[in-house]
């Protein structure tokens, strides 16, 4: 059995087609080679397989070699730039309409939802909200909120409340939280700037002494965790004299990094060696990133190439999701 514990949809009740006076949200559109996203008068072309029809994004799942999908909502829609009201208005949209796929197809579908994370505080009684929800398992959320990155004080409460209701919280860059010119050329900014996008935040939450704090904590990393396995060491270097790597970590870095779930969505079965032998199979779970370019066609294949024992190779394609997520 394969889980495939990262994919995307954008509900159609979010789109301009449900509410064509409203122009923040997305026109999407099927043109039988791809999907055409318009939005905040930008076209992307990223999506290559179909994004909004659920009985369409199920069929695809056959040739991908998936028999159960974790759909999260788009990142372009978390609503984060929106006052707090609106921002809860977008996220219960999602929500909502999320839990009617997972009910409707229960026995393939598992949901992940959004919350207004602008605001901590009240995104923690939403994520209380969102767990009583058919088919819900945790949310997503982006790797920075208005320009701050997660391991701020201020969300604390978020993190908190996430530990307490047993939710995932799945951390997804946003292909444009890293403002740096050469991201502009090459597509950098989705092959370079996503994985380093994720390795801030997370390195960010590890420093600040987040997973220490929150040791039931279910954080899963986009993207193998990006970046993240290339800077343990300069990290674990830095946190064994230096005085501001210490202010807040008190436990050894690795130990902080060995508490996140991470994806396998690396591209490289060198590199997704390497994270199994670092972390441990028992943190790994099967993505693929659907429906985007740059994911993972058949995301079972890099895990079989591993060669792993059957039992490690089922936890990653399959159990793993099952324990972590109650699936």
């Amino acid at each position: 059995m394969v889980i495939d514990s990262h994919a995307h949809i954008i509900v159609p009740e979010i789109t301009r087609a449900a509410a064509p006076d409203e122009a923040w949200r997305p026109q999407v559109s099927w043109t039988g080679s791809g999907t055409l996203l318009e939005i905040n008068g930008r076209q992307q072309r990223s999506a290559i397989q179909p994004f909004t029809d659920i009985d369409m994004i199920l069929e695809a799942q056959g040739p991908a070699g998936v028999d159960r999908i974790v759909l999260a909502p788009w990142v372009g829609l978390t609503g984060y730039d929106k006052d707090v009201d609106e921002g809860i208005r977008i996220s219960r949209i999602q929500n909502e309409a999320l839990a009617r796929i997972a009910q409707e197809h229960a026995a393939r579908v598992s949901v992940l939802g959004n919350v207004p994370l602008q605001e901590p505080e009240v995104a923690a009684r939403e994520l209380a909200e969102v767990m009583q929800l058919p088919g819900m398992v945790g949310v997503q959320i982006a790797t920075l909120v208005r320009g701050v990155y997660l391991g701020d004080d201020r969300f604390r409460p978020f993190w908190a409340a996430a530990e307490e209701l047993g939710a995932l919280v799945f951390i997804h860059p946003t292909m444009g939280g890293l403002s740096v010119s050469p991201f502009s050329e090459y597509y950098m900014q989705n092959s370079v700037g996503n994985p380093l996008e994720t390795a801030i935040t997370a390195a960010h939450m590890v420093m600040a002494g987040v997973m220490e704090a929150h040791p039931a904590l279910k954080v899963l990393l986009a993207h193998g965790g990006g970046a993240l396995m290339s800077l343990r060491g300069r990290l674990r270097h830095a946190h064994s004299f230096q005085k501001q790597a210490r202010a807040r970590l008190q436990e050894p870095v690795d130990a902080s990094f060995k508490r996140f779930s991470y994806d396998t969505i690396t591209h490289d079965v060198d590199l997704l060696r390497a994270l199994v032998d670092y972390v441990g199979v028992d943190q790994l779970l099967c993505g693929s990133d659907y429906p985007f370019d740059m994911g993972a066609a058949r995301p079972g294949e890099i895990v079989r190439q591993l060669g792993l024992d059957p039992v490690a190779e089922e936890k990653i394609l399959s159990g793993n999701a099952r324990r972590i997520m109650g699936i």
